[in-house]
């Protein structure tokens, strides 16, 4: 009963921070520079821009342990 328990969190768990994660990505796509320029896919012409267009949070993909932490949960 424990571990069924114990399982049924792990994967509740795995369900919120799957929820923040999104949530998380979200905002940061909402709050894009790129958004608000005239066109977004034009390269910046000057550096200026370009430092402003990646001052937000940038996203990384997890580390090859966490992968394999939630290939192996999953």
């Amino acid at each position: 009963m424990k571990t069924s328990l114990r399982r049924a969190a792990g994967r509740l768990a795995d369900v919120v921070h799957e929820m923040h994660d999104a949530q998380e990505r979200m905002l940061v796509l909402h709050n894009a520079m790129d958004r608000y320029v005239e066109n977004p896919n034009a390269a910046p012409d000057t550096y200026a821009e370009f430092l402003a267009r990646t001052s937000g949070m940038l996203l990384h993909e997890p580390s090859v342990r966490k992968r394999i932490r939630r290939a192996r949960r999953g």
